[in-house]
């Protein structure tokens, strides 16, 4: 049976990360002009930290180089976070986005945009924001309606702490 490179270095690499209390989110091998850069994308629960990514990349840099999976060629190894508009593809995903502001591309057409209040086992709950002064609704939404989604970026979003005091006052 043959494999590709990234399913390769995926079970090679997957271990090194997991021991760090890391998943493994991806993993991607481009070609940028003449150089190849092997791109690692890892996140945990509460989220990975700048010396936890340290710690990870020289795990995984040692790694490689007792190792033939990337050839004889020079490469670049890039390791980070999903970023703040991460698509979601995990239930995983959906359980570190509680709270967040996610926009919905349903299976049956049409988007969506809400906040997940709440995941388990079958699909969402979520709050979907009043429009023209209207109060916010809720609603559930499992996973098999939904075809992508994806964290929103909030500028001016309050937390919970701000609300709570808006709400005393």
């Amino acid at each position: 049976m043959s494999t590709t490179q990234s399913e390769r270095l995926r079970e090679l690499l997957e271990p090194l990360v997991t021991s760090q209390g890391l998943d493994l989110e991806e993993i991607a091998v481009d070609s940028v002009g003449r150089k190849r850069v092997l791109r690692v994308v890892v996140d945990s629960d509460t989220g990975a930290d700048l010396d936890q990514i340290a710690d990870v990349s020289r795990a995984l840099s040692a790694k490689l180089d007792e190792t033939d999976a990337m050839g004889d060629a020079a490469y670049d190894l890039e390791v980070g976070t999903p970023g703040a508009e991460r698509l979601l593809t995990e239930r995983r995903h959906y359980a570190r986005a509680v709270d967040r502001l996610v926009k919905f591309q349903l299976t049956e057409g049409g988007e969506l945009v809400a906040r997940i209040l709440g995941v388990d086992d079958e699909g969402l709950d979520l709050e979907v924001p009043g429009v023209k002064g209207r109060k916010a609704t809720t609603r559930r939404l499992g996973f098999p309606e939904i075809d992508k989604a994806r964290v929103q970026v909030e500028f001016n979003r309050k937390d919970k702490k701000d609300m709570k005091e808006e709400e005393e006052a």
